[in-house]
């Protein structure tokens, strides 16, 4: 069923990227025997060879472990925050504990402005715009990359909310979100894919391969906060196990209040 699906998605929607099967197989075989998670690396990156050395591994396995949800930033993070600077769609600079100064936010952190795991995030949040504007929650997106890649996702998926750009990756150092290629290839997250590419969506092949994507590798994963009012305020935060790990909407509107 995965490998039927694969060939249809990649004839109707990759064609454009020449991979013969042999390069194709070889390039998957270091990572897994899993379909699902080959299908997920064959959708995210048709033409990357990955190189994984064993010790990569062994530290992404202990990140990947170490993440959790729903509960508090250390005090380090907090006293973090104030130096670290996001950027809105007009290139200006703010400390991102700024967000939530004066208000309460719902913050969700994607991966990279290219992926299609995030825009159905933003989808998935957006649905529920309504609940948290009742409630005067403002709904925030970051993505790490440039200002320029913030303006393609606002443009390509009208998300409703205010989005940010972190090119420094900052935020999500600060936060200590999990990474690693072992969180992004994952049965969880192929099945996801297939799934998402059923339903319309699709991977921005041009901002995935942009420098501030993949001088990063695109591993970082993100994660969920809700926060303020009050910069030292943040009540909840959801980090990403593995690409397209979102918390369950119930749990963020009851942290929002709502």
């Amino acid at each position: 069923m995965a490998s039927s699906l694969y060939t249809t998605l990649l004839s109707n929607s990759l064609q454009h990227e020449r991979i013969t099967k042999q390069s194709l197989s070889h390039n998957l075989s270091s990572l897994s025997s899993n379909k699902t998670v080959n299908l997920s690396l064959a959708l995210e990156y048709p033409n990357k060879l990955l190189k994984l050395s064993p010790s990569r591994h062994h530290a992404t396995i202990a990140s990947a472990v170490s993440s959790s949800t729903g509960v508090q930033p250390s005090e380090e993070t907090r006293s973090s925050l104030d130096s670290v600077k996001v950027f809105d769609l007009k290139g200006n600079g703010i400390p991102l504990s700024d967000l939530w100064k004066d208000r309460k936010v719902v913050v969700a952190f994607a991966r990279h402005f290219g992926c299609v795991l995030c825009r159905k995030r933003a989808d998935y949040l957006a649905s529920k715009k309504d609940i948290m504007d009742a409630s005067d929650v403002a709904l925030v997106l970051i993505g790490p990359g440039s200002i320029d890649q913030a303006k393609a996702f606002a443009e390509q998926t009208k998300f409703q909310g205010e989005i940010y750009a972190d090119p420094a990756h900052a935020s999500y150092e600060a936060f200590e979100f999990v990474s690693g290629v072992l969180t992004t290839f994952t049965p969880n997250a192929g099945l996801k894919i297939i799934q998402l590419y059923m339903e319309g969506y699709r991977q921005d092949w041009k901002l995935s391969f942009e420098k501030d994507t993949v001088s990063r590798g695109g591993w970082k994963q993100g994660g969920i906060i809700v926060a303020g009012p009050g910069k030292s305020n943040i009540s909840y935060i959801h980090k990403d196990k593995e690409a397209g790990d979102d918390p369950p909407i119930e749990d963020i509107l009851k942290a929002c209040g709502s």
